[in-house]
């Protein structure tokens, strides 16, 4: 919850617009304002203060207890030009909820954490669990002093690291991306993160105490010298799903419970199978074999052991598996062009990239969104297989990566190229943007209204026969037509030939927009004709729409009525 706090009519005038953009997220408190401060303070994850900063200063001063658990306090001035992040910017959220207040407020959002202030992603917000001496390891990142990345089990798909901290480096500062625990765990300049690649198979006779199965966890994990910070998730027979010793030590450790059917556990192998568990269950293994399926690719690095509990009372199992790192391949839309078009979901994703794979010329459109050492690795025109080959490569060595192209990268660009190449030992994720097609058809109004095709006029991957065809039958359907690549320096003849196609089942008079580089700086447009189009004025960053039967020019706009009979 976040509480809404303020001293004047302006201030008040800002918590009602935050409550109407968040009215699922707020509370706003009366005054007395000190009285107001309190009980937010006691009572919410974040405020929002309509009150001086120095004020607030005073205010909260006594309550503060630590970063981990004080709320994140964001102030705004009197007239609503600046949104300060005074308190928690990381583990609190304010830096974030700053931005999130002036998007609203339109104001300037201040953030003064040295990290965020220079671009670098600060060791408590990579979204792992962080130990050791993080001030000192970030105070060297900062100064660009060399700091030595190890990665004793793998990469794991970290986001972009800035360039001083490399595998490569020696010296005595040290980020150590580790699931062990081990003597660096108390060096002076040292931080570990912990990677989510831990997986703990459970069983147990009916009736297993919760305490029992978490103490049989807890001494496994620190036998063997693993941090219980990395366990990622518990895992189980179906027969177990509702055991509830066992579904309670999962919520407590906060993880997620898996569970497998005895089928499936009973054709992996393990090192110590039994009779009890097949007879009760099914399977002659739960939890090693539970650990095993949750972890594909992974090791054993548990085998089975048995708590100790009290004569006639319910036993528990545990077996400890290491997930073999998943590198995470993001497909990124850059939309047709302007900042303004780009999607928040697309910044996020190029923000926690660390290997960029591109068109060199797509690549210089985001290059000033990204992290500080992220690694780009860019081609010319006619490198897409290699580019898609590229970044699947690097998402399986265990990186984070971003794959983008123009528009929406599953039309006519890279997602295909890529996920063919993809398999199942990698995480996927598509982000959409605006396509081409929909960036021109706002430009030109409303061509777009009733049933359409895009269609490709480039030869280079597909057959001309085929090309044809298929521009037949959206003329003999009447569907608006919008033409990717319509013309080249050499295809010039394609698009007259799609053009005299589509002319013998419409008008001369049909409206078609042509548009050159949507919402790019030398943008241009026109609503012509079918018989009028001057195809010398387009070009392979032209997106040409032949309207159907039923679009109209209006007032210089080219409009298709949602149904199929025009209405005056």
């Amino acid at each position: 919850m976040i509480g809404l706090i303020s001293a004047t009519s302006a201030g008040q005038r800002g918590c009602e617009h935050l409550a109407a953009a968040w009215p699922d997220e707020v509370r706003v408190y009366d005054r007395p304002v000190r009285e107001a401060v309190g009980r937010a303070f006691a009572e919410c994850e974040q405020l929002v203060c309509f009150l001086a900063t120095g004020a607030v200063v005073r205010m909260v001063a006594p309550l503060l207890r630590g970063k981990d658990t004080d709320p994140g306090i964001v102030t705004v001035d009197e007239t609503h030009q600046h949104a300060i992040a005074l308190l928690g910017g990381h583990r609190g959220g304010a830096n974030e909820l700053a931005q999130r207040v002036a998007d609203v407020l339109g104001c300037r959002p201040v953030v003064s954490t040295a990290t965020d202030a220079a671009g670098v992603p600060g060791l408590d917000m990579l979204g792992w669990p962080v130990e050791g001496a993080v001030a000192a390891v970030s105070r060297a990142i900062l100064d660009g002093d060399p700091v030595r990345l190890d990665t004793p089990h793998g990469v794991h798909p970290l986001p972009a690291l800035p360039p001083n901290v490399t595998a490569t480096t020696d010296s005595d500062v040290s980020l150590i991306v580790t699931d062990r625990v081990t003597s660096a765990d108390v060096a002076a300049a040292t931080v570990l993160l912990r990677p989510p690649s831990l997986v703990v198979g459970v069983g147990g006779s009916r009736g297993v105490p919760v305490d029992e199965v978490l103490t049989l966890i807890g001494e496994a994990l620190a036998d063997a010298a693993l941090s219980p910070r990395s366990v990622a998730a518990l895992a189980t027979v179906d027969a177990k799903a509702d055991e509830v010793g066992i579904v309670e030590a999962a919520e407590r450790l906060g993880v997620p419970l898996l569970t497998f059917g005895a089928d499936r556990l009973a054709g992996i192998d393990v090192p110590n199978p039994s009779d009890a568990p097949l007879a009760a269950v099914g399977t002659p293994s739960v939890a090693e074999a539970a650990a095993l399926a949750a972890a594909p690719g992974g090791e054993l690095l548990v085998p089975k052991r048995k708590s100790a509990p009290a004569r006639g009372a319910a036993m528990a199992t545990a077996a400890v598996a290491r997930r073999r790192p998943r590198g995470r391949l993001a497909v990124v839309g850059l939309g047709p062009g302007a900042r303004d078009l780009l999607t928040p979901r697309a910044r996020e994703e190029l923000r926690r990239a660390s290997v960029i794979v591109g068109l060199d010329q797509y690549v210089d459109q985001i290059r000033d969104l990204l992290r500080p050492g992220t690694r780009i690795l860019e081609s010319g025109l006619g490198a897409e297989e290699e580019r898609a080959r590229t970044a699947v490569e690097q998402a399986r060595a265990g990186h984070a990566v971003a794959l983008i192209g123009s528009g929406d990268a599953g039309v006519y660009a890279m997602a295909s190229p890529a996920l063919a190449e993809a398999a199942d030992d990698i995480d996927v994720v598509g982000v959409p943007g605006v396509t081409a097609a929909l960036a021109a058809a706002a430009i030109l109004g409303a061509p777009l209204g009733h049933d359409h095709v895009s269609i490709s006029l480039s030869d280079l991957h597909t057959p001309w026969d085929v090309i044809e065809r298929r521009v037949r039958a959206a003329a003999e359907s009447d569907l608006i037509v919008t033409f990717y690549n319509p013309r080249s320096r050499g295809r010039d003849w394609q698009l007259p030939k799609a053009l005299s196609l589509l002319a013998e089942h419409r008008e001369p008079g049909t409206p078609v927009g042509v548009v050159h580089a949507a919402s790019r700086p030398d943008e241009r447009s026109e609503v012509t004709t079918i018989a009028a189009l001057d195809v010398t004025t387009v070009d392979m960053v032209t997106v040409v729409t032949v309207g159907n039967t039923a679009t109209r020019n209006v007032a210089g706009r080219m409009v298709t009525p949602r149904g199929y009979r025009w209405q005056a």
